[in-house]
């Protein structure tokens, strides 16, 4: 049990983020989204899809969008990519995320995507890749991740 899904033991990681993500119940939606404006677009097994649009609230000092708001679109979707593809009674939890950088994002760069998708789930370790782009499909930045596979 956790505070978003009662009894999710019973259920596929796909079944969790569909509960977690279900437009019916709101208060579901994870903190994170919330705090930095970004949610779910797409959830099929192997891949989930994240979109924001980033504004002033995310700059650095320099006037850009933070790096870390880009870090943590990618860290969401390949997590949640990977979550998908869990068995009823397994978890996980991020081992490495390494993200490269491509080009800076501002205010007037639009709606951005976050897309993630497995590579590979094993019995211990899982290995995911993620893209963010904006609309017009220019890419932001990239990244893969290990994740530690876990039985609850």
């Amino acid at each position: 049990m956790n505070a978003l899904i009662p009894d999710r033991a019973q259920m596929s990681g796909l079944e969790q983020l569909r509960a977690v993500f279900d437009p019916e119940r709101p208060e579901r939606r994870p903190g994170i989204g919330k705090t930095m404006g970004f949610d779910v677009i797409e959830i099929e097994e192997g891949r989930v899809v994240f979109g924001g649009h980033p504004d002033e609230s995310v700059y650095n000092p320099i006037g850009t969008v933070h790096g870390g708001y880009a870090a943590t679109l990618l860290d969401s979707c390949v997590g949640c990519a990977v979550h998908s593809a869990l068995k009823p009674g397994q978890g996980y939890t991020t081992l490495e995320l390494k993200v490269a950088y491509h080009r800076p994002m501002t205010k007037d760069t639009g709606p951005v995507r976050a897309e993630g998708k497995v590579i590979q789930v094993g019995r211990r370790a899982a290995f995911a890749e993620g893209r963010l782009t904006d609309l017009q499909g220019r890419l932001y930045a990239t990244a893969t991740s290990t994740l530690l596979v876990f039985e609850l």
